[in-house]
């Protein structure tokens, strides 16, 4: 598929059936989230995969599928793999105080921002696109502080390592498109700003 048909083709899809998927098309999508960079190539993107359908049920349960949909759409308890993307903040730093990476004074340089909240979302997009790119859907259903310590302890998870959402993937089901799609989505000229913030003219 080309690339600008993945980009339009990519959505958050709420209805996805519980045809299964091809295992090797599953492995694809996987495989090509870890080529999503990091910062001092600490690679500290990481993925729990759930096929099982028990588990999947569980998870959708404490993530409250319905809210989600408002009762209509099934799309966390009926896909056929839900992926758990996580990412180890403690990887990062640990990386960072190895000799090429560490200061002059022995120090770990200070982090502008967490590079490793940069990464996690890299790696999800790729994700995400390589998903369209097998003719299948997904969306992203976010972890609460509350359900991130259960997703822990149900999926074994280090305590290191942090759980960021779960990505349901499937064949997307019969779903209206939102009308607000387009009349929500704001003009090119309002998100990039050529020279400075002031000037959308290229």
């Amino acid at each position: 598929m080309d690339f600008s048909e993945i980009l339009s083709k990519r959505r958050m899809v709420r209805h996805l059936t519980a045809d299964p998927i091809d295992p090797s098309a599953l492995q694809r999508v996987l495989s090509a989230a870890l080529k999503a960079p990091s910062a001092g190539f600490t690679q500290g993107q990481s993925f729990v995969v759930i096929t099982q359908p028990d588990m999947r049920k569980q998870i959708s349960a404490l993530l409250d599928e319905e809210a989600y949909s408002n009762g209509q759409y099934a799309f966390l308890s009926t896909a056929p793999a839900l992926v758990i993307p996580c990412i180890s903040e403690a990887a990062y730093h640990r990386r960072y105080q190895e000799p090429d990476k560490v200061l002059e004074d022995g120090s770990e340089e200070e982090w502008p921002y967490p590079f490793w909240h940069m990464d996690i979302g890299c790696a999800i997009m790729l994700l995400l696109l390589a998903v369209v790119n097998e003719g299948l859907a997904a969306a992203f259903v976010e972890v609460s502080v509350k359900n991130r310590q259960v997703l822990w302890d149900l999926l074994q998870i280090p305590e290191e390592v942090t759980p960021v959402g779960v990505i349901p993937i499937g064949h997307p089901g019969p779903y209206p498109p939102s009308p607000r799609l387009k009349s929500r989505r704001m003009p090119e000229r309002e998100r990039i700003h050529w020279e400075s913030w002031g000037s959308s003219a290229q």
